[in-house]
């Protein structure tokens, strides 16, 4: 099987956990991956340039946490670290 992600999934560094909620993780197709990055901005760049326009639009209104925390996205990430996108719900 081949894909976008492929080329992530060998890697020579460290590994971030990107874990995808709501419709981040429809148009993904996951609930999360593993990227390789030295920052939270790295790990969302590579996720927007695998994932396309629909995943950067959710970008834009999700809220980002490293570690359960919100994130700052020039922070560093390592292969013990959790990066989560969490687009905002609606209900009624």
């Amino acid at each position: 099987m081949s894909g976008p992600t492929e080329q992530f999934l060998w890697w020579a560094g460290s590994l971030a956990v990107l874990r995808l909620f709501g419709p981040a993780r429809t148009i993904c197709n996951l609930k999360e991956i593993h990227i390789e990055a030295s920052s939270v901005l790295e790990v969302l760049s590579k996720a927007e340039s695998m994932f396309g326009d629909q995943f950067k639009d959710i970008l834009g209104v999700s809220a980002i946490w490293l570690n359960g925390e919100r994130a700052d996205l020039d922070a560093g990430v390592s292969d013990t670290d959790e990066v989560a996108v969490l687009p905002p719900v609606s209900g009624g």
